[in-house]
């Protein structure tokens, strides 16, 4: 994903785009480890994926990132 492309995103669309990405970087660890990864580099890209995606944030002033991202997470569980 494009640096442009993430700066054009909305605050709350990044919060969901990072928490998507981190999961897929835990499906691409987790294959790893069981050697059923076909593309190793996936993993790398989806690194710096959350990195560009954590650099737009910061542009944008956030701070506490985390904590915001565990009260969206926590608010999504709940209208499940």
């Amino acid at each position: 994903m494009e640096v442009s492309q993430l700066r054009d995103m909305k605050t709350e669309e990044l919060y969901m785009e990072l928490e998507r990405l981190r999961r897929r970087a835990f499906d691409l660890r987790s294959q790893a480890v069981t050697e059923k990864l076909q593309d190793p580099s996936l993993l790398t890209k989806t690194k710096r994926d959350i990195a560009r995606l954590l650099g737009v944030l910061g542009e944008k002033g956030e701070t506490k990132i985390e904590q915001i991202e565990h009260h969206m997470e926590a608010l999504a569980t709940k209208k499940k």
